[in-house]
């Protein structure tokens, strides 16, 4: 197969993209934009549209999967996950193909060419990735333990299970760094949960899943649900806010080292154990964690006795609290000013879609923990008052604000990561460019670009 740096490879996947793209490509300076990883792929194809009550039949679709498939196959070879391109093919089949490596210090863009957060400082996560449970000094077991109960039940639904032994909850143990509540011990001591203790045999594991009320881990695979567990594009981290109000029965964490992970609910989303409960929750609470969001749990019951014995409930999740939001949000359907949203708790402002004056950001000059501002393009009326705000971290905003942050040398140096946020057809290689200024004020790996050429046989 063809490398990824040769026209070859990418030859079928430009013929589809001139036939379907004919008009931009007619134009002046005209291209096409895409992105491949090898779990899918962003391009400008118009895909035929079935008729009514048909579904899309395969070979519709094919010479796309087949010219896909080919690049994702000279991506694997080279060990890379994903690859960017822009590409001018000039009536005459004359084609210049410019492919994108975002490398070590950009996160892949999404759903398009254009890179995504630009990490400035290497091996750096959101505010809230980094942020450790509150001690809570009172939190005790919850009054519903009883672990003569749960051991009865769960051996009288299991009868001859195979347990775990002493030397293997040890080892667990020491694996994890963390000794295992008893009412986890007792679970294991019943079951051990591997698959060939089963079997292998689905009926058999699906009576242990419907005894303990989730689909249950090998004790080989329990895990602490810490930040690290729940990776986040800086993009999004960056919006999330820790907040827990006093009467939160779970922290509003990313992830503690103190959730330990010993089930799934079938859905993706993780059972866990809770040791670092919050304000009014219970020491071993059992808590889930939902694949759907990026920080907090919901309260599944207050103990694994319950769990067991009186079945989950609904995954309740607290009150956000009375004070005024952390993530503050301005555009046509939220806030209506930027003074609206000030506040001395602020962490992060986004200022959103936005049909009159543009913002002034004086009203959030100085707040002491404003760490991300968002802009949607053409939201700012000065994008030199952002030197005011001096404990940001996170920054996005539209290629005319960088370009005036940059120019000026006002780029806040305090940042961690930062993003470009492009709207319409601008031209990718301009935006990479933009983002290697930035990547080079932090001495960062810049995005690199190789240049393919080739030729496209007319109407081929």
């Amino acid at each position: 197969m063809p490398s990824l740096h040769e026209f070859a490879t990418w030859e079928p996947l430009l013929r589809l993209l001139r036939t379907g793209n004919a008009g931009n490509l007619a134009v002046p300076g005209g291209h096409v934009a895409g992105q491949i990883s090898h779990y899918g792929w962003s391009l400008p194809l118009q895909r035929r549209i079935p008729r009514p009550g048909q579904a899309a039949q395969v070979e519709d679709v094919q010479d796309e999967f087949d010219a896909v498939q080919r690049v994702q196959g000279a991506l694997a070879d080279i060990g890379a996950d994903t690859i960017s391109f822009t590409a001018e093919i000039s009536p005459t089949g004359r084609s210049v193909l410019h492919l994108i490596s975002p490398g070590p210090a950009v996160e892949p863009g999404i759903g398009g060419p254009h890179p995504g957060s630009l990490i400035l400082v290497e091996d750096s996560v959101p505010e809230p990735w980094r942020r450790l449970p509150d001690p809570v000094p009172g939190a005790v077991p919850a009054p519903s333990v009883d672990l003569a109960s749960l051991e009865r039940t769960l051996r009288e639904r299991v009868p001859g299970a195979v347990g775990a032994t002493e030397a293997e909850i040890a080892a667990t143990e020491a694996r994890l760094g963390v000794a295992l509540p008893d009412e986890l011990k007792v679970l294991y001591r019943v079951t051990r949960a591997r698959w060939e203790d089963w079997g292998e045999d689905h009926a058999v594991a699906e009576r242990v899943f419907t005894a303990v009320g989730c689909e249950l881990f090998p004790l080989d695979d329990l895990y602490i649900a810490d930040a690290s567990s729940r990776p986040c594009p800086w993009r999004f981290g960056a919006r999330e806010a820790v907040v827990t109000p006093p009467d939160a029965a779970v922290q509003g964490l990313v992830g503690s080292p103190g959730w330990i992970a010993f089930g799934d609910n079938g859905g993706g989303d993780r059972i866990a154990v809770d040791l670092t409960p919050g304000p009014r929750g219970h020491t071993g609470q059992i808590i889930m964690l939902s694949h759907e969001d990026n920080i907090g749990a919901g309260l599944l019951a207050d103990s694994l006795s319950q769990l067991v014995l009186e079945g989950r409930g609904p995954g309740r999740r607290g009150r956000h609290g009375d004070g005024p939001p952390a993530v503050a949000r301005v555009n046509i359907r939220s806030l209506d000013s930027v003074r609206a949203a000030a506040h001395a708790g602020l962490e992060v402002l986004s200022l959103g879609v936005w049909e009159g004056a543009p913002f002034s950001l004086a009203p959030v000059t100085g707040l002491p923990r404003l760490r991300t501002l968002t802009a949607y393009p053409g939201t700012l009326a000065d994008p030199m008052e952002i030197a005011e705000l001096t404990v940001l971290e996170f920054l996005e905003l539209g290629p005319e604000d960088w370009r005036v942050l940059v120019d000026a040398g006002a780029v806040p140096r305090g940042l961690s990561a930062a993003a470009i946020e492009v709207h319409g057809s601008r031209h990718p290689l301009q935006v990479v460019a933009l983002a290697n200024e930035l990547l080079t004020l932090w001495d960062r790996p810049p995005i690199t670009r190789t240049i393919v050429e080739g030729h496209l046989e007319p109407g081929v």
